[in-house]
Protein backbone atom coordinates (compact mmCIF):
# COMPACT_ATOMS: atom_id res chain seq x y z
CA UNK A 1 0.00 0.00 0.00
CA UNK A 2 1.71 3.41 -1.05
CA UNK A 3 2.31 5.59 1.52
CA UNK A 4 0.45 9.17 1.33
CA UNK A 5 1.61 10.92 4.67
CA UNK A 6 4.70 11.48 5.89
CA UNK A 7 6.43 9.01 8.47
CA UNK A 8 6.42 11.98 11.28
CA UNK A 9 3.18 12.78 10.71
CA UNK A 10 1.91 10.06 11.52
CA UNK A 11 3.69 10.11 14.69
CA UNK A 12 1.86 13.21 15.14
CA UNK A 13 -1.52 11.56 15.48
CA UNK A 14 0.10 9.88 18.91
CA UNK A 15 -1.39 6.92 19.80
CA UNK A 16 -5.00 5.87 17.68
CA UNK A 17 -7.82 4.21 19.18
CA UNK A 18 -10.32 2.83 16.48
CA UNK A 19 -13.81 2.33 18.12
CA UNK A 20 -16.01 -0.43 16.32
CA UNK A 21 -18.19 -3.38 17.32
CA UNK A 22 -20.13 -2.24 19.83
CA UNK A 23 -23.84 -3.19 21.65
CA UNK A 24 -26.07 -1.84 18.77
CA UNK A 25 -27.87 -4.07 16.12
CA UNK A 26 -25.75 -2.67 13.68
CA UNK A 27 -22.58 -4.64 15.42
CA UNK A 28 -21.69 -6.99 12.26
CA UNK A 29 -21.34 -3.89 10.29
CA UNK A 30 -18.98 -1.46 12.78
CA UNK A 31 -17.11 -4.73 12.91
CA UNK A 32 -16.21 -4.98 9.40
CA UNK A 33 -16.46 -0.66 8.81
CA UNK A 34 -13.38 -0.82 12.16
CA UNK A 35 -11.15 -3.50 10.45
CA UNK A 36 -10.81 -0.85 7.16
CA UNK A 37 -10.43 1.84 9.32
CA UNK A 38 -7.99 -0.15 11.38
CA UNK A 39 -5.93 -1.63 8.41
CA UNK A 40 -6.17 2.03 6.50
CA UNK A 41 -4.28 3.49 8.84
CA UNK A 42 -1.44 1.61 10.33
CA UNK A 43 -0.78 0.85 6.23
CA UNK A 44 -0.03 4.38 6.80
CA UNK A 45 2.52 4.17 10.04
CA UNK A 46 -0.08 5.46 12.31
CA UNK A 47 0.13 4.08 15.94
CA UNK A 48 -3.71 2.25 15.49
CA UNK A 49 -5.05 0.15 17.92
CA UNK A 50 -8.68 -1.78 18.08
CA UNK A 51 -11.09 -1.17 20.91
CA UNK A 52 -14.29 -2.45 21.07
CA UNK A 53 -16.82 -0.32 23.66
CA UNK A 54 -19.06 -3.75 23.27
CA UNK A 55 -17.31 -6.02 25.33
CA UNK A 56 -14.58 -3.48 27.23
CA UNK A 57 -15.69 -0.64 29.88
CA UNK A 58 -15.24 2.92 29.66
CA UNK A 59 -12.72 2.29 32.34
CA UNK A 60 -10.24 0.71 29.98
CA UNK A 61 -11.15 2.93 27.27
CA UNK A 62 -9.61 5.17 29.62
CA UNK A 63 -6.60 3.28 30.81
CA UNK A 64 -5.18 2.99 26.81
CA UNK A 65 -4.61 6.66 27.02
CA UNK A 66 -5.19 6.97 23.51
CA UNK A 67 -4.59 10.57 21.84
CA UNK A 68 -7.35 10.35 19.60
CA UNK A 69 -10.15 7.75 18.63
CA UNK A 70 -11.71 7.06 15.27
CA UNK A 71 -15.70 6.18 15.76
CA UNK A 72 -16.67 3.30 13.46
CA UNK A 73 -19.27 2.69 15.38
CA UNK A 74 -22.90 2.89 13.97
CA UNK A 75 -26.33 3.02 15.90
CA UNK A 76 -27.22 2.98 19.79
CA UNK A 77 -24.28 3.25 22.12
CA UNK A 78 -21.41 4.65 19.39
CA UNK A 79 -23.71 7.08 16.78
CA UNK A 80 -26.34 8.21 19.25
CA UNK A 81 -24.16 10.91 21.40
CA UNK A 82 -23.61 8.74 24.21
CA UNK A 83 -20.25 7.75 23.43
CA UNK A 84 -19.30 10.93 22.39
CA UNK A 85 -20.06 12.42 26.08
CA UNK A 86 -18.01 9.61 27.45
CA UNK A 87 -15.32 10.80 25.26
CA UNK A 88 -15.80 14.50 26.14
CA UNK A 89 -15.94 13.72 29.61
CA UNK A 90 -12.43 11.78 29.41
CA UNK A 91 -10.99 14.38 27.45
CA UNK A 92 -10.43 12.01 24.52
CA UNK A 93 -10.03 14.20 21.21
CA UNK A 94 -12.56 11.85 18.60
CA UNK A 95 -13.71 11.93 15.11
CA UNK A 96 -17.39 12.74 13.74
CA UNK A 97 -20.17 14.95 15.08
CA UNK A 98 -20.29 16.02 18.85
CA UNK A 99 -22.94 14.83 21.30
CA UNK A 100 -25.92 17.13 20.39
CA UNK A 101 -25.51 16.79 16.59
CA UNK A 102 -25.22 12.71 17.05
CA UNK A 103 -28.22 12.58 19.21
CA UNK A 104 -30.60 14.60 16.86
CA UNK A 105 -29.08 12.81 13.87
CA UNK A 106 -30.06 9.65 15.27
CA UNK A 107 -33.37 10.47 15.77
CA UNK A 108 -35.22 10.58 12.38
CA UNK A 109 -38.05 12.34 14.37
CA UNK A 110 -36.47 15.31 15.62
CA UNK A 111 -34.16 15.32 12.46
CA UNK A 112 -37.33 15.67 10.35
CA UNK A 113 -38.74 18.83 13.09
CA UNK A 114 -35.13 20.47 12.73
CA UNK A 115 -35.26 20.18 8.66
CA UNK A 116 -38.74 21.35 8.85
CA UNK A 117 -37.86 24.48 10.51
CA UNK A 118 -35.13 25.08 8.45
CA UNK A 119 -37.55 25.14 5.72
CA UNK A 120 -35.74 21.89 4.00
CA UNK A 121 -37.64 19.48 1.98
CA UNK A 122 -38.47 16.00 3.61
CA UNK A 123 -41.55 13.43 3.68
CA UNK A 124 -44.38 13.97 5.58
CA UNK A 125 -44.83 12.08 8.66
CA UNK A 126 -46.58 10.96 11.34
CA UNK A 127 -45.43 9.34 15.00
CA UNK A 128 -47.45 6.34 16.24
CA UNK A 129 -47.74 4.63 19.66
CA UNK A 130 -49.83 1.82 21.20
CA UNK A 131 -52.87 4.07 20.80
CA UNK A 132 -52.22 5.83 17.28
CA UNK A 133 -55.20 5.24 14.70
CA UNK A 134 -53.54 3.45 12.06
CA UNK A 135 -56.29 3.68 9.96
CA UNK A 136 -56.55 7.61 9.72
CA UNK A 137 -52.32 7.80 9.62
CA UNK A 138 -52.48 5.42 6.23
CA UNK A 139 -55.91 7.51 5.12
CA UNK A 140 -53.58 10.43 5.84
CA UNK A 141 -50.29 9.81 4.21
CA UNK A 142 -51.39 7.56 1.62
CA UNK A 143 -50.34 3.80 0.70
CA UNK A 144 -48.16 2.62 0.48
CA UNK A 145 -45.58 4.22 3.18
CA UNK A 146 -42.94 3.48 5.19
CA UNK A 147 -42.89 2.40 8.81
CA UNK A 148 -39.48 2.21 11.01
CA UNK A 149 -38.13 2.85 13.76
CA UNK A 150 -36.46 6.32 14.18
CA UNK A 151 -33.15 5.22 15.78
CA UNK A 152 -31.88 2.33 14.24
CA UNK A 153 -29.94 2.58 11.12
CA UNK A 154 -29.15 0.08 8.29
CA UNK A 155 -33.01 -0.30 7.65
CA UNK A 156 -33.26 -2.34 9.97
CA UNK A 157 -37.08 -2.55 11.16
CA UNK A 158 -38.44 -1.29 8.05
CA UNK A 159 -41.13 -2.30 6.18
CA UNK A 160 -42.96 -1.13 3.21
CA UNK A 161 -46.42 -0.94 3.78
CA UNK A 162 -49.31 -1.36 0.29
CA UNK A 163 -52.11 -2.56 1.75
CA UNK A 164 -53.96 -1.50 4.56
CA UNK A 165 -54.16 -5.05 6.56
CA UNK A 166 -50.06 -5.18 6.22
CA UNK A 167 -50.09 -2.00 8.67
CA UNK A 168 -50.29 -3.15 11.98
CA UNK A 169 -47.47 -6.17 11.45
CA UNK A 170 -45.24 -3.61 10.39
CA UNK A 171 -45.91 -1.31 13.51
CA UNK A 172 -45.49 -4.62 15.76
CA UNK A 173 -41.43 -5.34 13.79
CA UNK A 174 -40.51 -1.40 14.08
CA UNK A 175 -42.32 -1.14 18.02
CA UNK A 176 -39.80 -3.99 19.01
CA UNK A 177 -36.85 -1.67 17.78
CA UNK A 178 -38.14 1.15 19.59
CA UNK A 179 -40.50 3.34 21.81
CA UNK A 180 -42.23 5.00 19.09
CA UNK A 181 -42.77 4.76 15.26
CA UNK A 182 -42.07 6.54 12.51
CA UNK A 183 -44.82 6.08 9.62
CA UNK A 184 -43.54 8.06 6.58
CA UNK A 185 -45.36 9.48 2.95
CA UNK A 186 -43.48 6.65 0.46
CA UNK A 187 -42.30 9.17 -2.33
CA UNK A 188 -41.80 6.59 -5.55
CA UNK A 189 -38.72 7.81 -7.35
CA UNK A 190 -34.90 7.32 -7.35
CA UNK A 191 -32.55 7.02 -4.34
CA UNK A 192 -29.32 9.04 -3.72
CA UNK A 193 -26.94 9.92 -0.96
CA UNK A 194 -24.31 12.72 -0.27
CA UNK A 195 -21.24 11.83 1.74
CA UNK A 196 -19.97 15.34 3.20
CA UNK A 197 -16.55 16.13 4.74
CA UNK A 198 -15.80 18.84 7.07
CA UNK A 199 -17.69 20.91 8.84
CA UNK A 200 -19.73 24.11 8.94
CA UNK A 201 -18.64 26.88 6.35
CA UNK A 202 -16.30 24.27 5.50
CA UNK A 203 -18.25 21.71 4.82
CA UNK A 204 -18.57 20.20 1.51
CA UNK A 205 -20.58 17.53 -0.30
CA UNK A 206 -18.35 14.94 -2.49
CA UNK A 207 -20.05 13.66 -5.24
CA UNK A 208 -23.53 11.91 -5.08
CA UNK A 209 -24.31 7.99 -5.50
CA UNK A 210 -27.19 6.98 -7.16
CA UNK A 211 -28.36 3.80 -5.64
CA UNK A 212 -30.18 1.08 -7.61
CA UNK A 213 -31.44 -2.07 -5.56
CA UNK A 214 -32.98 -5.34 -6.74
CA UNK A 215 -36.39 -4.45 -7.48
CA UNK A 216 -36.25 -1.49 -4.75
CA UNK A 217 -35.63 -3.09 -1.90
CA UNK A 218 -32.16 -1.60 -0.19
CA UNK A 219 -32.35 -3.79 2.57
CA UNK A 220 -29.48 -4.79 5.66
CA UNK A 221 -28.99 -7.83 3.04
CA UNK A 222 -28.46 -5.56 -0.14
CA UNK A 223 -26.82 -2.97 1.20
CA UNK A 224 -23.73 -5.19 2.88
CA UNK A 225 -23.78 -8.76 1.31
CA UNK A 226 -24.65 -8.82 -1.78
CA UNK A 227 -22.97 -7.64 -5.30
CA UNK A 228 -26.75 -7.07 -6.58
CA UNK A 229 -27.05 -3.77 -5.69
CA UNK A 230 -26.05 -1.07 -8.48
CA UNK A 231 -24.37 2.14 -7.46
CA UNK A 232 -23.44 4.71 -9.75
CA UNK A 233 -21.01 7.51 -9.05
CA UNK A 234 -20.97 10.30 -10.24
CA UNK A 235 -24.42 9.76 -10.37
CA UNK A 236 -26.45 10.65 -13.96
CA UNK A 237 -28.27 14.32 -13.25
CA UNK A 238 -28.42 17.52 -14.84
CA UNK A 239 -25.63 19.35 -13.75
CA UNK A 240 -28.43 22.00 -11.94
CA UNK A 241 -29.83 18.92 -10.26
CA UNK A 242 -26.65 17.47 -8.69
CA UNK A 243 -25.85 20.95 -7.24
CA UNK A 244 -29.11 21.25 -5.73
CA UNK A 245 -29.02 17.44 -4.26
CA UNK A 246 -25.62 19.01 -2.87
CA UNK A 247 -26.60 22.30 -1.64
CA UNK A 248 -29.46 20.92 0.58
CA UNK A 249 -27.60 17.86 1.32
CA UNK A 250 -25.02 20.28 2.97
CA UNK A 251 -27.07 22.38 4.71
CA UNK A 252 -29.68 19.57 6.41
CA UNK A 253 -25.71 18.40 7.50
CA UNK A 254 -25.29 22.19 8.77
CA UNK A 255 -28.65 22.52 10.10
CA UNK A 256 -27.95 19.80 12.84
CA UNK A 257 -24.66 21.08 13.37
CA UNK A 258 -22.72 18.23 12.17
CA UNK A 259 -19.22 18.06 11.48
CA UNK A 260 -16.00 15.87 10.49
CA UNK A 261 -17.91 13.53 8.04
CA UNK A 262 -21.20 11.97 7.61
CA UNK A 263 -23.68 11.12 4.88
CA UNK A 264 -27.12 12.67 3.80
CA UNK A 265 -29.76 9.88 1.95
CA UNK A 266 -32.20 11.70 -0.39
CA UNK A 267 -34.87 10.90 -2.68
CA UNK A 268 -35.88 11.88 -6.05
CA UNK A 269 -39.52 12.40 -6.57
CA UNK A 270 -40.14 10.66 -10.04
CA UNK A 271 -43.03 12.90 -10.86
CA UNK A 272 -41.55 16.31 -10.67
CA UNK A 273 -37.86 15.48 -9.98
CA UNK A 274 -38.38 17.13 -6.30
CA UNK A 275 -35.63 15.77 -4.23
CA UNK A 276 -36.74 15.08 -0.31
CA UNK A 277 -34.39 14.34 2.29
CA UNK A 278 -34.72 10.91 4.41
CA UNK A 279 -32.04 10.87 7.36
CA UNK A 280 -28.41 11.73 7.85
CA UNK A 281 -25.74 9.31 9.04
CA UNK A 282 -22.85 10.77 11.41
CA UNK A 283 -20.89 7.91 10.93
CA UNK A 284 -20.72 6.08 7.82
CA UNK A 285 -20.10 2.61 6.88
CA UNK A 286 -16.63 2.05 5.85
CA UNK A 287 -16.78 -1.45 4.42
CA UNK A 288 -16.27 -2.39 0.97
CA UNK A 289 -19.60 -1.52 -0.03
CA UNK A 290 -20.36 1.34 1.52
CA UNK A 291 -20.88 4.85 -0.01
CA UNK A 292 -18.71 7.51 1.81
CA UNK A 293 -15.58 5.60 0.25
CA UNK A 294 -17.23 5.40 -2.93
CA UNK A 295 -18.22 8.79 -3.33
CA UNK A 296 -14.64 9.39 -1.94
CA UNK A 297 -12.88 8.05 -4.64
CA UNK A 298 -14.81 9.36 -7.51
CA UNK A 299 -13.31 12.69 -6.12
CA UNK A 300 -9.41 10.81 -6.71
CA UNK A 301 -9.58 10.70 -2.69
CA UNK A 302 -8.49 6.69 -2.09
CA UNK A 303 -9.30 5.05 0.98
CA UNK A 304 -6.46 5.81 3.38
CA UNK A 305 -6.51 9.62 2.47
CA UNK A 306 -9.93 9.60 3.26
CA UNK A 307 -9.43 7.62 6.75
CA UNK A 308 -6.03 9.87 7.34
CA UNK A 309 -8.41 13.12 6.46
CA UNK A 310 -10.92 12.20 8.68
CA UNK A 311 -8.80 11.06 11.28
CA UNK A 312 -7.36 14.63 10.99
CA UNK A 313 -10.28 16.13 11.98
CA UNK A 314 -10.62 14.41 15.76
CA UNK A 315 -11.10 17.22 18.36
CA UNK A 316 -13.28 17.82 21.40
CA UNK A 317 -16.44 19.42 21.04
CA UNK A 318 -17.16 20.74 24.16
CA UNK A 319 -15.19 24.14 25.31
CA UNK A 320 -13.45 24.36 28.96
Amino acid sequence: MSTIIHPQDAKAFGKVGVLFGGRSAEREVSNMSGAGVLAALQSQGIDAHPFDPGVRSLAELAAEKFDRVFIALHGRFGEDGSLQGALELLGIPYTGSGVMASSVGMDKITTKIVWLNAGLPTPRYAVLNAQSDLAATAADLGLPLIVKPPHEGSTIGITKVSEADAFQAAYDTAAALDDSVLAEEFVTGREFTVAILGGGAGARALPVVEIVAPEGNYDYQNKYFTDDTKYFCPAVLPDALTAEMQRIAVEAYRALGCEGWGRVDVLLRERDQQPFLLEVNTSPGMTSHSLVPMAARAEGISYEALCVEILRTARLKMKG
